[in-house]
């Protein structure tokens, strides 16, 4: 390896394949190089291979190249906030089967549907069991709290008696005092989904795809389609249901629509626990094939992370947004992929999200979050942080500027470690 190294008065040279020369740098110019050509006026923040060989172009050489300009792209903040989202799970699939018919139920809202119903309809509130698959539904102008809570009871609770569990959104009108009220009257456990995520009440949701891919068929003028959803329903419960290899009309009524009544009342059980078999099979063939998929990422307390970007929220800069936001501190996490966030400052997410919406930062994890008072400066020497402190006195002379993050710094020089304030200097600074 020597023989392709050679000296030019004080220089070092490396040769290439191709006879070309490349000038051997130090740790600091290359250093300065990987950040000119990453982030500079011309940089484009390529990833690290392409950097490596973009710098080798140039004519410059050092032997840990490729590895440094990777690890630099991997602590890049912009490169870290506007990168591709994962596709790959970060949990393995968590399934959730109930136990008996119509203990569990998802609800959740259609709308609104454009154009309205003729009857000024554009809302429909679908409501289904987790086990019998069987689906409740009705349209509405509005659905406020009080028409949720109605519907609970004239369609769910006097129909098939009182539910275990009922999961829906973090919408207004389906978590409100009213709802609160009827759960606790009834002793019905009401579970949230995480933000912006409706797979995790993934039951409603298929059933929501379903009615309205039905409707869409049955409509003639496209505003009457509150006179076509029972018949959609019926359709649907009709059907033969591929997670319990039945009809949700068997497992109800116990026969076939359109067929004679008979007394089977004795063949009702078998039926459902073969259903409930089936169910299990599915879930588990199902399951094999996502776990396949997922790339298992665990978040401890203290992670430094990255959430994805809702992109149902306007923002100013359009197509140019970030793919993410942040930093964000993991506060707790839980077995289940939920974890919960907090920001810079300690101030903790009102609700959980899942662990597929984040990323982590590269950095070191972050054992506690503290911010300085406004009315104590202070600056560093070299790297030891607080060698000096400036007096109360001489506070006007500096800027004192609270930070989500950051580090104490004056102008380009990092004086100390991550931080919760930052100094710059005036016009006329204070001297050591």
């Amino acid at each position: 390896m020597a023989f392709q190294f050679f000296l030019s008065g004080e220089i070092l040279y490396k040769r290439t394949h191709d006879a070309t020369l490349l000038r051997c740098v130090d740790a600091e110019e290359a250093n300065r190089l990987i950040q000119e050509m990453h982030a500079g006026l011309m940089g484009a923040h390529a990833n690290g291979p392409f950097l490596a060989r973009k710098i080798m172009r140039a004519g410059y050489y050092w032997l840990t190249m490729e590895r440094d300009c990777i690890r630099h792209v991997q602590t890049c903040h912009k490169c870290q906030m506007y990168q591709n989202s994962k596709n790959a799970p970060p949990q393995y699939l968590h399934t959730m089967a109930s136990p008996w018919p119509f203990s569990a139920w998802g609800m959740d809202v259609i709308g609104a549907i454009t154009p309205k119903a003729s009857n000024g309809h554009e809302f429909i509130l679908v409501a289904i069991d987790y086990f019998t698959k069987w689906v409740e539904a009705c349209s509405f102008k509005n659905v406020t709290q009080v028409a949720v809570t109605r519907f609970v009871k004239n369609n769910i609770i006097c129909r098939y008696g009182m539910p275990e569990m009922l999961i829906t959104d973090n919408a207004s009108n389906l978590n409100n005092r009213m709802m609160d009220q009827l759960c606790q009257q009834f002793k019905i456990q009401h579970h949230n989904s995480a933000p912006y995520r409706p797979k995790m009440n993934g039951a409603v949701e298929a059933a929501n795809k379903n009615v309205k891919k039905i409707l869409s068929k049955m409509t003639e003028t496209y505003k009457d389609w509150h006179e076509h959803l029972p018949y959609a329903l019926c359709a649907y419960r009709t059907s033969v249901r591929t997670s319990v290899g039945a009809t949700p009309y068997s497992l109800l009524e116990e026969a076939e629509w359109a067929q004679a009544r008979y007394e089977q009342l004795n063949f009702i059980d078998e039926k459902r626990l073969a259903a409930l078999c089936h169910g299990q099979l599915y879930q588990r063939r199902i399951e094999r094939a996502y776990n396949k998929k997922a790339r298992p990422r665990t978040f401890q307390p203290g992670d430094l992370v990255l959430k994805k970007r809702n992109m149902a929220l306007s923002d100013s800069r359009g197509k140019f947004a970030p793919s993410y936001e942040g930093p964000y501190v993991v506060k707790k996490a839980f077995s289940g992929g939920a974890i919960i966030l907090a920001d810079m400052d300690g101030e903790e997410f009102r609700s959980p999200i899942n662990s597929d919406s984040v990323i982590k930062r590269p950095g070191k994890r972050r054992k506690s979050v503290r911010t300085l008072p406004s009315d104590e400066i202070y600056h560093g020497y070299g790297e030891n942080l607080g060698r000096g402190a400036i007096g109360k006195s001489n506070v006007e002379s500096w800027t004192w500027r609270k930070l989500r993050y950051g580090s104490f710094d004056m102008k380009e020089n990092v004086w100390g470690s991550r931080g919760g304030a930052q100094v710059y200097p005036s016009k006329h600074p204070v001297s050591k």
